[in-house]
């Protein structure tokens, strides 16, 4: 592929003191993306700042989004793509003049800050000809997938159980930020940031959708938002599991795992040993990794980086490319996801404002 035909990717947020900036740049990278543009803070230093480590030219470097597809749209070599890494309340805005622009989206999870929201965009996505990709990063994982295709061919028979963790300890003390702010974050704060991830690897995994929650929603520090959640999930399989979200966990940097436990064996991954996958049948023990012979699923991995984030963000922007370019959206989380996700936020709001009441996602 000629330079000028790799390509050109936007990039909303990711300033000086983002984690996520970092990760969507190197992983754009890594799958054939150039970053060539961008507004990386509201504040014109910041963003100034970013363009400049990003290697972005400064009069790509904009001072707010519409600016910026505008002035895109009337070059030759303009933007084919944006990536979202803002606070959740500006995904439908950027997305929505996204759409307007032509240009293909990448967001960072969720995908709004409301179920509301997330209908809108689906019915402009429907409208439109640009192709949506969405951050569940967890499901790009290797032995993740792997462990979707396994249970789909029926290795640990019917699943019973489904247990997700996702504990951290960034809020542990009274330190906040714009996931604290309702204004900023939506209607939930852990449970969308976190809790997101734990639902979504829930349904990936297992294959199935959840029919039914039941959460309890904490919050500490006097936070206007949730930090600490437990929810119990009944799915349509028969299935009964449960999501634990955490951002107050002391001590914990990223601990996400997950157990699937069916009538004929079980799976067991854990983030901090991203490349091995447990399977457990009858009295055997077998641990998997991207190098065992008898892999279902093989995606391309780095040697070196794979229990890290950008990896997986690497797979995620090769199969956002292909779908860009007409190919089947299949492991690629999209608005479909999206939408589950949002709805799984807003009925664990309300059943846990409710004192705990059992309700539907639909």
């Amino acid at each position: 592929m000629a330079m000028n035909d790799r390509p050109r990717l936007a990039m909303l947020g990711g300033g000086p003191g983002s984690f996520i900036g970092g990760i969507h740049h190197l992983g754009a990278r890594i799958a054939g993306i150039d970053l060539v543009a961008g507004v990386f803070s509201s504040d014109p230093e910041k963003s100034a700042r970013a363009a400049h480590d990003y290697g972005v030219a400064s009069d790509r470097c904009y001072a707010d989004t519409r600016a910026m597809f505008a002035a895109e749209a009337a070059r030759e070599d303009g933007i084919t793509m944006v990536a979202i890494a803002t606070p959740n309340n500006l995904h439908l805005p950027a997305a929505l003049m996204a759409i307007e622009a032509g240009v293909h989206i990448f967001s960072d999870k969720p995908a709004t800050a409301t179920l509301a929201q997330a209908l809108n965009l689906r019915d402009a996505l429907a409208r439109g000809r640009s192709a949506y990709g969405l951050s569940f990063t967890y499901s790009a994982y290797p032995m993740v997938r792997e462990a979707r295709a396994r249970i789909a061919a029926g290795q640990i028979g019917t699943v019973r159980k489904v247990l997700v963790n996702y504990a951290q300890g960034v809020m542990a003390g009274p330190s906040a930020g714009w996931r604290t702010d309702p204004g900023m974050s939506g209607a939930g704060g852990c449970i969308a940031d976190l809790g997101t991830h734990a639902f979504h690897l829930a349904e990936f995994v297992t294959g199935q959708e959840v029919a039914e929650l039941l959460a309890d929603l904490g919050s500490h520090e006097g936070r206007a938002l949730d930090d600490d959640d437990a929810v119990l999930l009944r799915f349509a399989g028969g299935a009964r599991g449960m999501i634990h979200a955490s951002q107050i966990a002391f001590g914990q940097r990223n601990a996400i795992s997950f157990q699937v436990y069916g009538d004929r064996g079980a799976l067991h991954w854990d983030f901090a040993a991203a490349d091995q996958l447990r399977l457990v049948r009858g009295g055997e023990v077998i641990l998997l990794g991207p190098t065992s012979a008898d892999l279902l699923v093989r995606v391309p991995g780095m040697r070196g980086i794979g229990d890290g984030l950008i990896a997986p963000f690497a797979t995620l922007y090769r199969e956002f490319v292909a779908v860009c370019g007409g190919g089947k959206q299949c492991s690629l989380p999209g608005i479909a996801e999206g939408v589950r996700s949002m709805a799984f936020v807003e009925r664990a709001v309300e059943s846990s404002a409710q004192g705990g009441r059992w309700l539907a996602i639909h």
